[in-house]
This record gives structure tokens, C-alpha cells and sequence, in this order.
């Protein structure tokens, strides 16, 4: 007997948002750290590599390799409600204790624990939402979940920036680890799991109890088997090289080649990344349930054409005279400004429509794997080299070109976008006829 999938209802509307609350806030603790960068280094003494560290490689290592145990843990039944509501409270005490740090060694210590707890949000959320919705409205609810990066980085910078430089760079990681025990409690009481698969066909839930029982290993094999799958992880890892450097290091940038106070380098930052960012990810979600009803191919074309064109408006941006301003109000506002928005609105593009797209491709008892893999790919590979990199490449140009290190690691690091735009390129033809086979049931 045959069964009728549930109706969207206000329910899950309200898990939607609490789900993309919850992410908004784990962008908040993770990112925050980037507009105090220059505060903790003068205070510790660190140099631009060990920041790269705390910022990159001591978060991402534990993020990345532990969201596929638990993935897998997820897949197998776990309750994501509970899991998400746990791991939420973790990860919000953990950014308190970065402000109660009295040592770099301590930051790094608490940092790390940071990335424990938010090990666990990502992988059962996009699972959870992938549930919510139907097929044809899971990109549009995709976009919403991932409005986390983008209000977060906005929140961080803006509201981050003002609280560090009126009182000081502690209170700010006390102020945003706080709200993230609420969160977690509402969630815990007043949402449910929807089930696994309530929207998929009978076919894809047969394919779904099958691969349920398989075990871990050959569970990996299977999912990378999937030609569409490995592409796009290998392009996120890259997208993710250039997103991390450049967001992490981009408030300092506006420090040494602006010479702007603390607060607004954060508020510029924040309003162009992050409020362009916004209006990017709902765009694209928008745009991209109407497109794929004409033709699949549509769900991969349209990050890769966000990627490719938030290329030059990057450059752009950090090549730009510091001297070309234009007034809003009483305020000289760099005209290099406009072009980190019209960055951050083609760059926003990605994570929503990939994530969407994996969803797509794999089996509900697959999901919440796949989407930990595709996260450790952006995060080992993406926010563990993407600091780092920027951070050491800056080491190494400041001795030749002094003050304009930064500015010119930054560029080199946006290069990359070429090698993703050609791996997204190449996922367009194995994603339709994946999705060709699952519909066939040959899958």
C-alpha cells in the first residue's frame, strides 16, 4: 500500500526557520572571529600564519572528518532534532570560552571545541530539509536554510564589529555564544523530525531502506560512485579555498589598506558581503525551482555561472584605487565597496543550489552522508586551507611588497574559481543522467 506524502504546513515553515536560525548562529560563532583578528594577534602576539591556524585549520580538521560519523549516524536513524539541539548548545558554550581565553593556546583549544559542536548541525539539517519540502520547492527551501552563511557574516561584522571596539574583542564571542542555548532548547521542545523520505517515491524509498543496511564502508563506495557527486565536492573545496580566505581576511584588508576603524570595516564588510549575500541566495532559489522545471541541467549551470562571474567583481574589489570613494551621507564610502557586493551576491549562489543539488542525486538514507562529505570537502579543504593559505601567502608577499601582501594573496587565492567553474562544467551532463537513472529506477 502506497504512502501519501504529508502537506507542507506551518510546521514546517517553523523548523525551516528554526533550522535556518540555528545555522545563521553556527556562521555567527565560527566567522566572528574574523573582524577581531587584529586585536587577538596584537594581544598574543601571533603572527598572520598562526591566525590562519586558529581561523582555518584548528576549526575545520574536527568540523570536516567528524560530520561523516555522525552523518552516517543520521542515516542510520538517529533522531536529527535531538542531535542538532545538542550539538547547537555545545558550540554555543564553546564560543563563550574563546572569550574567557587568556592564552593563544587556550583560544585555539576553545576554538577547536567550537568545531565539535558545529560537526553536528550541518549534515542533519540539510537532511531535515530535504524532508520538509517536495522535490520542486527544495531549492527555494534550501536557499532559506542558507541564508546561515550570509546573515551570519553580516551579523558578525556589523554588530561583531561595534561590541569589539566599544568593549573589546572578549565580550563579542560572550554576546553570540548566548543566544545559541535558546535556540537549542526551542528546538528541542517545539519542533519534531518529519521522517525520512516522506517525499520521495516508492522507488527512491526502496532504494533508501537498501542502502540503510549497507555498511559504512561500502555505503562510501556507493555514494562515490556517483561521477555528479565527486565533482562537485571537488569544486566546493575549491569554491571553499577562495570563500574562507577571502571572508576571514577581507575585514582585515579594509583595515591595512583603508585604515578604517574596527567598527566600520565590519559594518562595510558586513552590508556589502553579507546583506548582497542575502539577496543572492534568495535569488538564486527563486530562480532556480522555475528554471530546472524547463530543464535539470539548470541546478549545476546556474552556481557555475555565479561562480564565474563573482570572479572579476573579486578583483575588482581588492584592486581598486583606495582613493575612488563616493559619499552616502556624511561618509566617504570606497567605490571598491560595490564591487564586494556584486561578489557576494554571484557567490552566494553555490552552497544553496549544491546542497540542493546533492539532494537530488542521492537516496534519503544518503543524504545527510552526502552532505557531510560535501562539508568536510568545503571545510577541511576550503575553511582549513582557505585562511591558512591567504594567511601565509600575506607572510610571503609582505617582504617584497610590504603593506600590499594581503591585497595580492587575496588575488592569487580568487584564482581558483577558474579550476571550479571548469569542475562544475563538467558535473552538468553525469547530474542529468544520474537524475535520468534514478527516475528510471535503474539508479
Amino acid at each position: 500500500m502506497s504512502i501519501m506524502p504529508p502537506k507542507v504546513t506551518i510546521r514546517s515553515h517553523f523548523t525551516l526557520a528554526l533550522l535556518a536560525l540555528v545555522y545563521i548562529f553556527s556562521f555567527i560563532d565560527r566567522n566572528v572571529i574574523a573582524i577581531v583578528i587584529e586585536p587577538i594577534k596584537q594581544e598574543f602576539g601571533a603572527s598572520d600564519t598562526l591566525m590562519g591556524l586558529l581561523t582555518g585549520l584548528a576549526f575545520a580538521v574536527l568540523y570536516g572528518v567528524l560530520g561523516i560519523p555522525l552523518g552516517r549516524m543520521v542515516d542510520r536513524g538517529a533522531d536529527r532534532r535531538k542531535m542538532i539541539s545538542i550539538c547547537c548548545g555545545l558550540w554555543s558554550l564553546a564560543t563563550m570560552a574563546c572569550g574567557m581565553a587568556t592564552s593563544f593556546w587556550q583560544l585555539l583549544v576553545a576554538r577547536m571545541t567550537v568545531a565539535v559542536g558545529e560537526a553536528g548541525g550541518m549534515a542533519p539539517s540539510v537532511s531535515m530539509v530535504a524532508d520538509l519540502y517536495p522535490k520542486n520547492r527544495r531549492s527555494m527551501a534550501m536557499s532559506i536554510f542558507m541564508l546561515g552563511p550570509q546573515l551570519g557574516i553580516l551579523i558578525a561584522m556589523v554588530l561583531g564589529g561595534y561590541i569589539a571596539q566599544t568593549y573589546g574583542w572578549r565580550t563579542t564571542f560572550l554576546v553570540f555564544g548566548i543566544p545559541g542555548l535558546f535556540i537549542a532548547a526551542t528546538l528541542w521542545l517545539f519542533t519534531r523530525d518529519p521522517g525520512r523520505g516522506v517525499f520521495d517515491s516508492e522507488e527512491e524509498r526502496r532504494q533508501a531502506q537498501t542502502a540503510r543496511d549497507i555498511k559504512f564502508g561500502p555505503q562510501i563506495k556507493t555514494i562515490f560512485r556517483v561521477r555528479a557527486f565527486v565533482l562537485l565536492c571537488l569544486g566546493v573545496a575549491l569554491t571553499g579555498v577562495v570563500g574562507y580566505g577571502f571572508g576571514i581576511w577581507a575585514p582585515t584588508f579594509l583595515l591595512r589598506s583603508y585604515e578604517m576603524p574596527l567598527a566600520q570595516a565590519g559594518f562595510m564588510f558586513g552590508i556589502a558581503s553579507g546583506l548582497f549575500a542575502v539577496l543572492g541566495t534568495l535569488f538564486c532559489g527563486w530562480l532556480c525551482d522555475r528554471l530546472i522545471v524547463r530543464d535539470t541541467r539548470w541546478q549545476i549551470a546556474l552556481p557555475m555561472l555565479g561562480i564565474l562571474i563573482s570572479l572579476p567583481m573579486g578583483i575588482a574589489f581588492l584592486l581598486w584605487p583606495t582613493s575612488s570613494t563616493f559619499a552616502v551621507g556624511r561618509f566617504d564610502v570606497p567605490v571598491a565597496m560595490l564591487f564586494c557586493a556584486g561578489f557576494a551576491f554571484f557567490q552566494s549562489w553555490w552552497p544553496s543550489l549544491t546542497f540542493a543539488a546533492v539532494s537530488h542525486l542521492l537516496t534519503s538514507s544518503q543524504r545527510a552522508m552526502g552532505a557531510a562529505f560535501v562539508n568536510l570537502f568545503m571545510t577541511l579543504v576550503g575553511a582549513g586551507l582557505g585562511p591558512f593559505l591567504s594567511g601565509t601567502l600575506s607572510d610571503v608577499y609582505t617582504r617584497t611588497m610590504g603593506p600590499d601582501g594581503l591585497r595580492w594573496a587575496l588575488v592569487t587565492v580568487l584564482c581558483l574559481l577558474l579550476v571550479t567553474t571548469l569542475l562544475y562544467a563538467l558535473a552538468i551532463g553525469p547530474y542529468r543522467h544520474r537524475l535520468e537513472a534514478l527516475d528510471a529506477n535503474i539508479a
